[in-house]
């Protein structure tokens, strides 16, 4: 693997535990993880070496929730303005026409984008598989882009028969569910150090699997030693079906069911209680926060300071683009932190707070000890985000001006020591015809019946 110097950048942003951002330091990297930090004049020689005069080197960013198929459904009529039940009910019937091209254009398109906004590794949560998709399809699509990814394999198994949400079209055998979740760990998961692919188990949500499946998917978790990931309490529909269904709130249902401890993660968790976030902080269970979904389906502001303040590990997600219309995971950084404004007061998360919740706190929530931060022994990934120019130019806190006024963008982006975006350029595909591929695709799923 080539050597790499990143040279006399303005700052390096550690994110270590002291957190450090280095002046007059440059960074080595050898076998795709950083080996070295100190003055360019000691760095050794190496086989690429790039000129970051002028640019802050941060972390790359993690993203903890995803729906990468929804990329081919963004901006659907009939879908911008509902609540989530009414936009799933929408949804369902055009993602049941999808195939696997579907899911491997969209997966490269979206994970592109948010390589294109400073995020390195990005979990993944597909839970339909109608015609011939499948997990391998995504899985494959991400290591030809080259970012590191954490799929999970979903599923649904209530239908509408049987008092679920999607379609019965759409859900699946719960044996024949848990058979095919053995058969991708035990292809595809790569529990190692600096793993590029980390499969997790992931039934879609209450309102979509039966109690078994939630059970018996803890169950194979856990003898497989993977993570363990879903929806919970996104909104208060989702509470009041809780309630009714199972006489108890999401927390208390997710606990009976072994849905809690250091392997599992999450999404949304708008409306935790104080309780139920005692509960996450005690037994370590992780938070996938996806604030521009959440404005976007009116399902209201996670109460992360609270989680924060408890102990609870938060990452940040950009959920699917359906309920996003975007992958931005430095937005979503950005609207993090305002959320928690707007819920109490200017002084409710730093910027330098929010960053960290996008590196070291997605890290935690992934199960990752090898990546969120810039250090030795850790993976090269990061980002350079030029602060010479405007936006970032002349601003007091340069650190700080990544998510007040920007650059939201990097410039350049490693992963392990790869180039993923050079000069603003995707550089490990064919983007403009992965752009069109896209833009067909998604023509196709709105002309068909």
């Amino acid at each position: 693997m080539p050597t790499l110097n990143i040279l006399n950048p303005r700052l390096i942003v550690t994110m270590n535990d002291a957190a450090d951002e280095l002046a007059g330091q440059s960074l080595h990297v050898v076998d795709g993880k950083v080996a070295q930090i100190a003055p360019a004049e000691q760095l050794p020689p190496a086989d690429n070496s790039v000129n970051a005069a002028g640019k802050i080197l941060l972390p790359g960013l993690v993203n903890t929730h995803h729906h990468l198929y929804q990329n081919l459904t963004r901006a659907v009529t009939g879908a911008q303005d509902a609540l989530l039940f009414d936009w799933l009910k929408r949804l369902y019937p055009i993602w049941g026409r999808m195939r696997s091209d579907h899911i491997r254009v969209s997966t490269q398109i979206g994970l592109g984008e948010l390589a294109l906004s400073g995020c390195t590794t990005s979990s993944d949560h597909l839970y339909i598989y109608p015609n011939d998709c499948h997990l391998s399809d995504s899985i494959q699509a991400a290591q030809a882009l080259g970012v590191r990814f954490h799929p999970t394999r979903g599923a649904m198994s209530i239908g509408e028969s049987q008092g679920g949400l999607p379609p019965d079209a759409l859900v699946e055998d719960e044996s024949a569910i848990l058979r095919d979740c053995q058969d991708v760990v035990g292809q595809f998961n790569d529990p190692s150090e600096g793993s590029m692919v980390r499969v997790g188990l992931a039934p879609c949500s209450p309102f979509s699997v039966s109690r078994e499946l939630m059970r018996d998917a803890a169950l194979l978790a856990r003898e497989l030693g993977v993570g363990l990931h879903t929806h919970l309490a996104e909104n208060d529909e989702d509470i009041a079906y809780s309630q009714s269904q199972f006489g108890c709130r999401p927390g208390e249902y997710a606990e009976s069911l072994g849905w809690v401890g250091a392997d599992v993660w999450h999404a949304h968790c708008v409306k935790l209680d104080a309780s139920e976030i005692d509960l996450f902080a005690r037994t370590g269970t992780g938070v996938a926060h996806c604030p521009c979904s959440n404005m976007r389906l009116g399902s209201g502001i996670a109460p992360v300071r609270e989680m924060r303040d408890a102990g609870v590990a938060v990452g940040l997600g950009v959920d699917g683009s359906a309920s996003n219309d975007a992958a931005d995971l430095m937005n979503e950084a950005r609207q993090a932190l305002l959320l928690q404004r707007v819920r109490l007061g200017a002084d409710a998360m730093s910027a330098r707070e929010a960053l960290h919740i996008a590196t070291r706190g997605g890290a935690q929530v992934l199960g990752r000890s090898d990546i969120g931060q810039i250090a030795p022994g850790y993976q090269a990934d990061f980002g350079l985000y030029d602060v010479s120019q405007v936006p970032g130019a002349d601003t007091w806190d340069p650190v700080a001006a990544l998510l007040l006024c920007g650059p939201l963008r990097p410039t350049d982006l490693w992963v392990q020591g790869r180039p993923v975006v050079t000069q603003g350029h995707i550089a490990t595909l064919d983007w403009p015809k992965l752009v069109e591929d896209h833009a067909r695709l998604a023509r196709e799923l709105m002309e068909s019946p």
